[in-house]
């Protein structure tokens, strides 16, 4: 995967520390297409849902359509493709009704619990090696797995992009997501990859931009790391 840079001989010496921006500021960055024409577009866009308040009626239709996709991978479990629809279908169930609080514009317990079938049934997909991985169910990926907890999961899925689609912005995402999950190593390959690929204008103000998430992002994760004060008590 992203490993084969090395053999580009496009390493560049980024010595500026650096650390993860919060998750929304990345999330808006990314997913809604801040600074960005590679992801633009909203959660929504990406799970083909409009996200919460949806009517009993499509929570119910999308359940059953659930249930007969994970039917489909018990009768073949050796098909890419059935483990592709049953990651699709649990993330589309996520994203409405009892699983998705608009409020909050957060999911719920439930809607959690849908995003991690997702995931293992993503992770059997690539398991299978298909030919050609499902480029619009990568992307949904990134999502599923920044909402649950595991920046790693979406680094893996953003390489799978990478590889799909070896573009400036491709690379770019994935130095973020990297620097976030706090792989800095894979994160300054991807930065040089997409400062490489750039044009050439645009190249300094690229590098300063991914420096400062990757300093960004190493102060958050000391912070992290620090142990929380014992309180005394007087």
């Amino acid at each position: 995967m992203l490993f084969d840079l090395r053999s580009a001989g496009r390493r560049r010496a980024i010595k500026v520390v650096y650390g993860g921006l919060a998750l929304l500021m990345f999330m808006g960055f990314v997913f809604f297409g801040i600074g960005s024409s590679g992801l633009s577009g909203s959660i929504g866009d990406l799970f083909g849902q409009g996200g919460g308040g949806s009517s009993n009626a499509a929570q119910d239709r999308l359940v059953t359509q659930v249930r007969a996709a994970d039917r489909r991978t018990r009768a073949a479990p050796s098909d890419p493709a059935a483990w592709a629809a049953a990651a699709q279908a649990h993330i589309r169930l996520a994203s409405v009704g009892d699983y998705f609080d608009p409020a909050k514009s957060d999911y719920t317990a439930a809607g959690k619990r849908q995003l991690t079938q997702a995931g293992a049934a993503w992770d059997k997909y690539l398991a299978l090696k298909p030919a050609k991985p499902d480029e619009r169910l990568a992307r949904q990926m990134i999502q599923t797995f920044l909402s649950i907890s595991k920046p790693d999961k979406a680094v893996t899925a953003q390489e799978i992009l990478t590889e799909i689609d070896p573009t400036k912005q491709t690379f770019q995402n994935l130095a973020i997501l990297s620097y976030q999950a706090g792989n800095m190593r894979k994160g300054d390959l991807a930065a040089g990859k997409a400062v490489d690929l750039a044009p050439k204008a645009e190249r300094k103000d690229l590098k300063k931009q991914l420096d400062t998430y990757k300093s960004q992002a190493a102060v958050q994760q000391v912070q992290q790391a620090q142990p929380t004060p014992t309180p005394t008590i007087g």
